[in-house]
C-alpha cells in the first residue's frame, strides 16, 4: 500500500469518529414518528388499546416487583441459613481438631506399648533360653529321696568332707 493513503482500519479512533460523524450529519433523517396504525383499527380504538396496554404494562411491572421482593426475602433466608451452617461447620472443625489431637496421643501410646510388648517378648524368650540352658547343665541323680538336697549340701560344704 503506498504511503499517504489511509483506510478506516489504519485511522485512529478519534479520526474514525470524526469521519463517521460527518457522514451521519450529511444524511437527513425524518423525525421519529409513531408507527402507522393498523388499517382495521380506527383512532379511538388505537388510543383505548394503548391505554389498556399501559395498564397491563404497569400491572406486569408491579407483579415483577412483588416477585423480586419475594426473591429478596428468600435470598435473606438463604443467607441466614448459610451463616448458621458456617458456624456449625466451624464448630465441627474445632471438634475434629480436638479429636485429631486425642487420636494422635492414643496412637503414640499404642506405639510405645507395642515397643514395650516387643521388648518383653524378647526378654521372655531370652529368659526361657537361659532357663533351658541351666537345666541342661544340671546333673540328675536318680533314686535319691526328695528333700535330701539340704543334707547333701551341708555335707559337701563341710570342711571334714573331702572328695
Amino acid at each position: 500500500m503506498p504511503r499517504g493513503k489511509t483506510t478506516g482500519k489504519s485511522l485512529g479512533k478519534p479520526a474514525r469518529q470524526l469521519l463517521f460523524s460527518e457522514d451521519l450529519r450529511q444524511q437527513k433523517h425524518p423525525p421519529a414518528e409513531d408507527p402507522p396504525p393498523h388499517p382495521h383499527i380506527n383512532s379511538n380504538m388505537a388510543e383505548d388499546t394503548q391505554g389498556v396496554s399501559m395498564d397491563r404494562v404497569l400491572q406486569e411491572i408491579s407483579a415483577v416487583g412483588s416477585k423480586l421482593e419475594g426473591m429478596d426475602s428468600a435470598v435473606l433466608v438463604l443467607t441466614a441459613e448459610t451463616r448458621s451452617m458456617r458456624l456449625e461447620i466451624a464448630g465441627f472443625q474445632s471438634q475434629i481438631s480436638g479429636l485429631d489431637q486425642r487420636v494422635t496421643t492414643v496412637e503414640t501410646q499404642v506405639a510405645s506399648w507395642t515397643d514395650r510388648d516387643q521388648e518383653l517378648l524378647h526378654r521372655r524368650s531370652k529368659l526361657t533360653d537361659l532357663e533351658d540352658r541351666s537345666r541342661r547343665n544340671n546333673i540328675r541323680l536318680l533314686e535319691f529321696p526328695e528333700g535330701i538336697e539340704d543334707s547333701l549340701t551341708s555335707r559337701t560344704h563341710s570342711p571334714s568332707y573331702q572328695i
